[in-house]
């Protein structure tokens, strides 16, 4: 059967890594890691790699940049290219962001609005900490001050907390997602020992695939008792995540697609084995604020995502044989596994294609861009598979997946909204203010750079089933949150948020 020359197909893509003491050129190493510079790589290497297309790009659309400020950068990025688009495109915060761009960019191209797109995102944070510390000044672009804006906005701008949940410490992810990564514990009956090993198992498979992948920041095999053993090179961040399970973001990383319909890649001459298909997306939240979720272990987003897009596909799970679950944290593989009812250790499918954010890199809201790029080489060396990506933001609170393979979809590209869906899930009460007797129900621990735990940041459960949240500097208690099981334990939140323990 022909193909309908408006099907949308990915058919280059392009990664650039700059590890450290690598230079690119230009020969100047502050500026060839510029962001923008990074990204024109990226996307020159995914022009090369589908035989041209560059010159007929009609949309440039660039993940949010925070390692360096552009008053537009898809405009810049398309300067450099020397190409003159219809369109420039910016996302929105959120590592969501790249799989949500190319599910509306298939459906652009599907509906004729777009002839060919291209998606880029790059950051340079390990750039930016070296001339810091070295007190030196970065000779990267500035736009002029009349720079107008993209020509849309993809994505919700939405604060990932509210002011009261902010002053109770639930503002950084790297201090939430320990959160949930007890309460997975917990929920699953384990003992921080067991619990540990367990997940230093899953992220010392994660880096085995970053050792085989030639894009990854850290290509060295990590041992699981490494992962998992605080030391003075993988100091404890916020309990009972070290360093090596934390998304490393401190990289110089970029990444390119581009995608176009099959009648263009044909009237051009894309080779056909550099073509892949998008099949089906999906894009929700799960309930907005974190304090609202019924529970803090799961994601019915991510749930409904995967159901929706693996149905709009016609296929099931188990057709599935490559996947790259978001990987910032192990609670977000865990909360993907679970969602997805996939197995987190099933040898012939590991739930990474490129080894996840703490080992081939972090580069903030661009990780999927490269996740995708990494789905896309995947695919083509396994002719006739199917490979499932997925995305998120904020305190796993934003959600796309996308599914794909080397072979034409049955149906045509399609995207789903679960949204009412997952707004129609159970849902607690924010308890702001609350004071009294409380049950805990999960917790961290926040380090500071010295090793010495500077916080703890307690999720309560109210006698009536809300829930707030508790800080304490205490000595005493900080120690029974890392030493005891604290767990459902019984305490009293006072009105300042500290806690007292029962």
């Amino acid at each position: 059967m022909a193909l309908d020359p408006r099907t949308p197909v990915v058919v280059g893509v392009g990664q650039v890594t700059v590890r450290p003491g690598e230079v690119l050129a230009p020969a100047e190493p502050a500026a060839s890691t510029e962001p923008a510079v990074l990204m024109e790589m990226a996307a020159r290497r995914a022009g090369e790699d589908a035989g041209g297309l560059l010159d007929r790009v009609d949309s440039v659309q660039v993940v949010e940049i925070l390692s360096w400020r552009y008053a537009n950068a898809p405009l810049t990025l398309a300067q450099r290219l020397g190409a003159e688009p219809k369109e420039t495109v910016q996302s929105a915060v959120g590592g969501n962001s790249p799989q949500q761009l190319v599910n509306k960019a298939a459906l652009a191209i599907q509906t004729g609005r777009s002839d060919v797109v291209l998606i880029a995102g790059g950051e340079a944070v390990h750039s930016r900490h070296a001339a810091h510390r070295a007190g030196s000044t970065l000779p990267w672009s500035v736009q002029d001050a009349d720079t107008p804006p993209p020509d849309r906005r993809v994505g919700s701008d939405r604060p990932g907390m509210t002011d009261a949940e902010a002053a109770r410490s639930v503002l950084m992810p790297v201090h939430v997602y320990p959160v949930f990564e007890n309460a997975i514990r917990l929920a699953a009956g384990e003992t921080v020992e067991e619990h540990q090993r367990r997940v230093s198992e899953l992220w010392s498979r994660f880096s085995r695939v970053a050792a085989g992948n030639p894009h990854a920041w850290d290509r060295r095999a990590h041992g699981a008792e490494e992962i998992r053993t605080p030391g003075p090179g993988n100091r404890w961040i916020a309990w009972p995540y070290p360093r090596l399970m934390n998304a490393f973001s401190g990289v110089d990383m970029a990444a390119a697609l581009l995608l176009t319909s099959v009648g263009t890649a044909t009237a051009v001459g894309v080779p056909r084995d550099r073509w892949v298909f998008p099949w089906a997306g999906a894009d929700s939240h799960d309930h907005w604020f974190v304090t609202e979720r019924l529970d803090l272990r799961s994601s019915p987003a991510m749930a409904a995502n995967g159901r929706a897009a693996l149905g709009l596909a016609g296929i099931g799970i188990d057709d599935v044989a490559h996947i790259d679950l978001y990987s910032c944290f192990p609670s977000a593989v865990q909360m993907g596994a679970a969602a997805l009812r996939v197995g987190l250790d099933e040898p012939d499918r590991p739930l990474t294609v490129t080894g996840g954010l703490a080992f081939a890199g972090g580069p903030w809201n661009d990780y999927v861009t490269h996740s995708i790029a990494s789905m896309v080489e995947v695919l083509r060396g396994d002719p006739g598979s199917v490979g499932v990506t997925t995305a998120l933001g904020w305190f796993a609170t934003k959600h796309s997946i996308g599914v794909y393979s080397s072979e034409p979809p049955a149906r045509p590209f399609r995207t789903a909204d679960p949204q009412a869906e997952v707004d129609a899930s159970p849902a607690r009460a924010a308890a702001v203010g609350y004071e009294g007797p409380v049950a805990i129900e999960s917790w961290s621990v926040p380090h500071d750079r010295d090793g010495t735990p500077s916080l703890g940041i307690v999720a309560c459960l109210t006698p009536d089933g809300g829930r707030w949240w508790a800080n304490t500097r205490r000595p005493e208690v900080i120690d029974a949150l890392m030493g005891d099981e604290v767990g459902g334990r019984a305490a009293v939140l006072r009105g300042d948020g500290e806690l007292d323990l029962g």
